[in-house]
């Protein structure tokens, strides 16, 4: 069950567009106040049980008497048209954000992209049994140290809300690589925000501007110096988040708004990009021109795009529910049609994430897939007989609220030494929720409630102590993870 606290601020969220509409900084300022006193009486032990119970009641009641009873739908457009506008304040100081000495900086690239089973180091292994003996996973045991599921993935709190992108959904939101305070986020108003959470008090650094459509997604490079965006427009553009400049613009040959992007993660000159008229190309960002024999064709809309962990096979997601992937040649681009598995007939595919391995049960690769409507599916990666082509068997299948938005999700960063490992994914009923892939049953590790709309898109900073999250109302929201 989620925590007291945020169960109470879910409810005073959705009422937050109707308090002094003529200054909305205040209800900025009534929500850090009330998430701050809510989570001291959690700390004091009250509100338990049938209290609790009565108290949620209570307040809803008393709510919907001074603002009108709100269906969701009216809450979130409610929402949407007036919401924080123009926060820009901290809503938990982190003394615990200065450096960890527990925390190795030297393993923080590695456990960000995702690593691979490798050999046992030195002396004799006195692991449990059934444990992948990598040292990356002794890192990760160092960084999460050595608590339960539900323990490490306890949230102390919200520690900012960004509002610049009012009126307009925010798609996508996603930490710089290694980096445990630059987040950038992109609008269907058709601009990028690069924040900074720290150090300092967390602000806007600068908003990207120059598509003339939405912004549908975006891809940090792998030194952080370069961000690629796709947008509604027609466009890829090529920025410097450093000043902000637009560094190329490279526009659809088809004319065709653009979807999705991502880097080529061996060789950051080259940009994949989902289009609207069903076609995957690879583009050299460079020249900005599209990669010889790096096209290929989808049954539907492009939705989503990711590559595996080596770099070799691009999968890609589209309207029609089907995951195709393609053999990657990282140093031409060229492109190779390998296979298509039909996942959500009559669905469509809105966010893949791909890991080496899941959890020290799980050693395969595996595949995160948010399937319309309502699933999210984790696949194990395997070779198919005789083509050798890959090939996706269903490990596990979560149960989401997913009927209109395009939903993401993603693996958390770092993969668990303990029994058991998380997934986190936005859903439309405004939560975030976490999943235990180990758990037969009862498999939700954790809730955050605050957002008034959908949640589109999570986000984990890379040594997990921050998590980020934007909705279909504009509002990203960055939770302070509790550290054991």
């Amino acid at each position: 069950m989620a925590a007291v606290w945020q169960q109470v601020l879910a409810v005073d969220a959705r009422y937050a567009a109707y308090r002094t509409p003529r200054w909305p900084q205040f209800r900025t300022q009534y929500v850090r106040r009330r998430s701050q006193l809510l989570r001291e009486q959690a700390q004091g032990g009250a509100l338990e049980g049938s209290t609790r119970r009565w108290y949620l009641r209570v307040r809803t009641r008393l709510l919907a008497q001074r603002y009108g009873a709100l269906s969701e739908q009216s809450s979130c457009r409610a929402h949407s048209s007036s919401a924080l506008r123009a926060s820009r304040t901290t809503l938990d100081r982190m003394e615990d954000f200065e450096e960890d000495p527990r925390v190795a900086r030297g393993h923080r690239r590695s456990l960000s992209r995702g690593s691979h089973p490798g050999v046992p180091r030195g002396a004799p292994d006195e692991r449990p049994p059934g444990v992948v003996p990598t040292p990356l996973a002794e890192a990760s045991r160092a960084m999460a140290g050595d608590t339960t599921l539900s323990e490490n993935y306890a949230f102390a709190g919200v520690y900012h809300v960004f509002d610049q992108h009012t009126e307009s959904a925010v798609p996508k939101v996603q930490f710089a690589h290694d980096d445990r305070h630059l987040l950038a986020c992109c609008s269907l108003d058709g601009t990028i925000s690069v924040c900074r959470l720290a150090p300092g008090p967390p602000a806007v650094l600068r908003v990207l501007r120059g598509h003339g459509g939405g912004v549908a997604d975006f891809a940090w490079s792998l030194s952080n110096d370069v961000l690629v965006s796709a947008s509604l427009d027609g466009t890829l553009r090529l920025w410097a988040p450093a000043d902000g400049r637009c560094i190329r613009r490279v526009p659809d040959p088809d004319g065709a708004a653009l979807l999705c992007c991502a880097f080529q993660p061996l060789n950051n000159n080259l940009t994949v990009v989902g289009s609207a008229r069903h076609m995957v190309r690879v583009v050299n960002i460079s020249t900005g021109k599209a990669a010889r024999g790096g096209a290929g064709r989808l049954p539907g809309r492009v939705l989503a795009l990711c590559f595996d962990a080596p770099g070799r096979v691009l999968w890609a997601g589209d309207d029609r529910g089907s995951v195709s992937s393609f053999l990657c040649d990282p140093g031409t681009g060229r492109l190779t049609k390998a296979s298509r598995v039909v996942v959500q007939a009559g669905g469509s595919i809105t966010s893949l994430s791909a890991r080496a391995w899941a959890s020290r049960e799980a050693p395969d690769p595996s595949l995160l897939v948010n399937a319309c409507p309502d699933r999210l599916l984790l696949f194990r990666v395997v070779e198919e007989e005789g083509s050798g082509a890959p090939g996706l068997r269903l490990r596990r299948s979560f149960p989401t609220r997913h009927r209109e938005q395009p939903l993401r999700s993603c693996f958390c960063p770092l993969m668990s030494f303990r029994q058991g490992a998380c997934v986190v994914t936005g859903s439309e009923d405004a939560c975030v929720h976490f999943f235990d892939v180990g758990r037969a049953a009862r498999a939700t590790v954790n809730t955050l409630q605050g957002h008034g709309g959908a949640v589109l898109a999570v986000a984990f900073n890379c040594d997990e102590s921050l998590l980020a999250s934007s909705d279909a109302t504009g509002t990203v929201i960055v939770w302070r993870r509790q550290h054991a």
